[in-house]
């Protein structure tokens, strides 16, 4: 490690047309001159954030599989009274053997 804490890499080199024509062709991607060279630029500032990443001391650091506490937001199961069977369907447009009745969605054939 170096004084300031961080762990000397090498940077890895630059990404060119061709490997990023190359990817893309391991892709079954066409990619028009425009697009190449935008791909290349922006495959290129992946890499270095990802070179910047690994210079980083993380040796102190414990492993997490979330940034942020996560927490059970589910309440406890309680058994409370339910709501009237007849006054619901009562209260329904229609209403067959103490079921609600709907309108048939789907015919008995196929």
């Amino acid at each position: 490690m170096t004084a300031g804490g961080h762990r000397p890499t090498a940077r890895p080199p630059k990404i060119g047309p061709e490997q990023v024509r190359h990817v893309a062709h391991l892709a079954r991607l066409e990619l028009n001159e425009e697009e190449l060279a935008r791909y290349t630029d922006q495959l290129g500032s992946v890499l270095d954030y990802a070179a910047q990443l690994a210079e980083l001391d993380v040796e102190d650091l414990e492993p997490m599989s979330h940034p942020l506490p996560l927490a059970n937001v589910l309440r406890d199961d309680e058994v409370l009274p339910t709501l009237d069977r007849a006054e619901v369907l009562a209260a329904a447009p229609a209403a067959e053997d103490g079921r609600f009745k709907v309108p048939r969605v789907l015919s008995e054939e196929g």
